[in-house]
């Protein structure tokens, strides 16, 4: 004949979550919330690729609408830029190179001031009609990126 107190510890049953479980559970959970951080650094990196893109896209349609209204400026485009009175307010009357070379130093700033290590370039190549290469480049994730295009602009 079996006591009370052997009944009961025959037939108890366990409940709740042992130690090792609970732990099994957070190692889970962690690695859960790793992967979902992971994915918002990616998601936080490519959206900065993205608009630094979209910048670039701006800047070299900003510089081929440039060289559209001054069409008889050239290969004065390609040089470095020099700072002249030709903007808005200047007392100065420019010439068509004159006036590319101002278009250039504003643009080249503009790039240097949109783009983490922007650096714009213009290259010419005379025909029928005229082709501009305008290239921007700046540091991004894993080195570093170019946007090109190349317009061709005839002199009309």
């Amino acid at each position: 004949m079996q006591t009370k107190f052997e009944q009961r510890d025959f037939g108890r049953v366990q409940s709740g979550f042992s130690l090792i479980e609970a732990l099994v559970a957070l190692v889970v959970l962690s690695v859960g919330m790793i992967g979902i951080a992971s994915l918002y650094g990616q998601g936080l990196s490519a959206s900065r690729t993205a608009l630094y893109r979209t910048v670039a896209v701006n800047l070299a349609a900003e510089m081929a609408d440039r060289i559209r209204a001054n069409r008889l400026g050239r290969a004065s485009y390609t040089g470095a830029g020099a700072v002249r009175p030709c903007g808005p307010g200047g007392a100065t009357n420019c010439t068509p190179a004159q006036m590319a070379e101002y278009d250039v130093q504003l643009w080249r700033l503009l790039v240097q001031q949109q783009l983490p290590a922007g650096v714009g370039t213009v290259t010419f190549a005379a025909g029928t009609p005229p082709t501009y290469t305008i290239a921007v480049t700046w540091d991004d994730f894993g080195g570093a990126t170019t946007y090109q295009m190349t317009p061709q602009i005839p002199i009309m």
